[in-house]
């Protein structure tokens, strides 16, 4: 049986090695390419693959939302994570969207293979690199009382003010959202107002800043 694979990397030269990669892999068969979180959502819901390899940081859509958004409308489709970022706020982020599995760009070869194989087949798998990050979220269960409050801000947040956030903090304005969103400047324009409620901040300055510091965009 193939196992159909979409990559969504934002990076031609990433997106093209693996390609490269993965064609030498008689059971594999990358249906599409997309460059960013928008891009693949709709590739998946055209191509209907068995798994996504899902980069984290993406413009217009980020890797979590992207995900999100393909678990609810492709509750079949796998999605592994393949990242650059090791740090707690993106792997814990990208486990909460629903990946099945999330891999370091730094991985050999091998392994992606056998991750994507591992993933294919309904299991789980994570980077050696980054198991501490798994246990220390979600066994131990301490969570630091920052930390807390930064969750509590993030989840305060519909999954569409996350995507208008992104889209404010990479410098789209009003009028470029709602014709990519599709919706009316005066509905961007209140829920940006709702976010800035929300998480206690008064300028786009400080909305971009939130933004990075939760992983909704790397700028």
């Amino acid at each position: 049986m193939k196992i159909n694979i979409i990559l969504a990397d934002d990076h031609h030269l990433i997106r093209e090695g693996l390609r490269l990669l993965l064609d030498r892999e008689k059971d594999f068969s990358v249906l599409a390419e997309a460059d960013d979180g928008r891009a693949a959502l709709s590739a998946v819901k055209k191509f209907k693959p068995d798994l996504v390899i899902m980069d984290v940081s993406m413009p217009e859509l980020n890797g979590m939302e992207a995900t999100r958004k393909i678990i609810s409308e492709a509750p079949g489709t796998k999605i592994m994570a393949l990242s650059m970022y090791s740090d707690k706020r993106f792997v814990e982020g990208m486990f909460q969207a629903g990946v099945s599995g999330y891999i370091l760009k730094n991985c050999i070869a091998k392994e992606l293979v056998s991750a994507i194989r591992l993933v294919a087949k309904g299991q789980v798998y994570i980077s050696p690199e980054i198991a501490g990050t798994i246990v220390d979220g979600y066994l131990s269960r301490v969570v630091p009382e920052n930390d807390m409050n930064r969750r509590t801000s993030r989840k305060t947040l519909t999954d569409r003010e996350r995507e208008i956030l992104q889209l404010i903090s990479e410098g789209q304005n009003t009028k470029e959202i709602a014709e990519k969103l599709h919706v009316s400047s005066k509905t961007v324009d209140a829920h940006r107002r709702n976010i800035m409620t929300k998480i206690g901040v008064q300028s786009i300055a400080e909305l971009t800043k939130f933004a990075i510091r939760e992983g909704i965009t790397t700028l």
